[in-house]
């Protein structure tokens, strides 16, 4: 059996529109299944090439209970992931990593040091590299540039980003239905120049 990181059991809730707007409060959030979603739409609809990177294992064991069914018994990963995330849009690479918390802060426990090195790698190489950060208990989702992570994850004396540091140098990623998470809205007016962000 093989035990893959993030895996969540999502709760399906009645959503409803409010003033003509999608009411997300009582939805239950699963932030990797809204993003899924969202790329989903954006490839279906011409705007963006992003995926979920597929995590590397390493097969060990198969059982064939019959010949026409094999499950995997033993497996590990094979390498230290690097970002969940990463595409093409309007001819800039993108790379970010998706994370969720039940605190008033994000805890760098939440993000490994290999990951702060790669997406500084992909600041380098003039790339566009983000932390999307779901605050589940509110219900609000922000976009944050990886150079503010980067920087407070290398500072001897912090252990964690608070809510407020992230409301105030990140932005509030718009929800709705398609995209339930507009967040190229936000590639567009702070990477891009504002232009077409109009979605």
């Amino acid at each position: 059996m093989v035990n893959y990181p993030n895996l969540k059991k999502t709760t399906v809730h009645q959503t409803k529109l409010i003033d003509g707007k999608l009411n997300t409060r009582h939805r239950g959030m699963n932030l990797e299944e809204d993003l899924n979603m969202t790329n989903k739409y954006y490839l279906a609809n011409g705007i963006a090439n992003i995926h979920k990177k597929p995590t590397p294992i390493q097969i060990v064991k198969v059982d064939y209970p019959k010949r026409s069914a094999a499950r995997i018994v033993e497996a590990y990963f094979k390498t230290p992931s690097t970002t969940d995330y990463n595409g093409i849009y309007k001819g800039r690479y993108l790379d970010f990593e998706a994370k969720e918390t039940k605190r008033m802060n994000f805890p760098f426990t939440n993000i490994s040091v290999h990951q702060i090195e790669h997406l500084k790698s992909i600041i380098k190489h003039q790339g566009i590299a983000f932390v999307i950060i779901a605050f589940t208990h509110l219900n609000e989702v922000y976009l944050i540039d990886a150079s503010y992570v980067i920087e407070a994850y290398y500072r001897a004396d912090q252990k964690s980003m608070s809510y407020q540091t992230i409301k105030e140098k990140g932005h509030l990623i718009e929800s709705g239905y398609n995209p339930r998470l507009n967040y190229l809205k936000i590639i567009d007016q702070y990477y891009l120049g504002g232009l077409e962000n109009d979605r």
